[in-house]
């Protein structure tokens, strides 16, 4: 089976988290965690924030009603981390966490051709919407669109099969 052509780049960086606002007066920051391991902030050395990927030593870290309390190396105020807010809170690629069979990065699916088990060749994953009951997969070729919900049939680092 072949596509109709090439995939984007992998990432070098993932997003882990969203600086919300300061928290208190010594230069903490609230983080709304955007990955399924929230735990994992306590096993991190450095994130990096921002476009630019700005490194910062993680100093603290605790979880509070679903949210990440975090230190910042070289953050010392509130004025401090004001200026962060809004910002993602990455990390190198290589740190992301070990997954199972049949899991997966949203990455890895984004860009992936997509066929029926039949031969059909459906489009290319183009985004991926998270209902909480499952993910469904937006597939798009030539002004087409097609919603599937997931679990795939299959799928590997070339293409995804769907039932049809």
């Amino acid at each position: 089976m072949k596509g109709k052509g090439g995939r984007p780049p992998a990432p070098r960086y993932l997003v882990i988290g969203r600086v919300l606002a300061p928290w208190g007066v010594r230069g903490e920051v609230k983080i709304k965690i955007l990955t399924d391991w929230p735990d994992r902030f306590a096993l991190l050395e450095r994130v990096y924030l921002g476009e630019d990927l700005r490194p910062y030593v993680l100093e603290r870290f605790r979880l509070q009603k679903g949210n990440a309390i975090v230190k910042l190396g070289g953050c010392e105020s509130r004025e401090a981390v004001e200026r962060l807010r809004g910002q993602f809170v990455q990390i190198p690629v290589e740190e992301a966490m070990p997954l199972g069979e049949d899991e997966y990065y949203e990455y890895q699916i984004i860009g992936l051709d997509v066929w029926t088990k039949e031969g059909e060749y459906l489009g290319r994953v183009r985004e991926v919407i998270y209902t909480g009951a499952n993910d469904v997969y937006v597939v798009r070729d030539e002004g087409r669109e097609v919603l599937i919900p997931a679990p795939i049939y299959t799928w590997s680092p070339e293409l995804c099969l769907v039932d049809s």
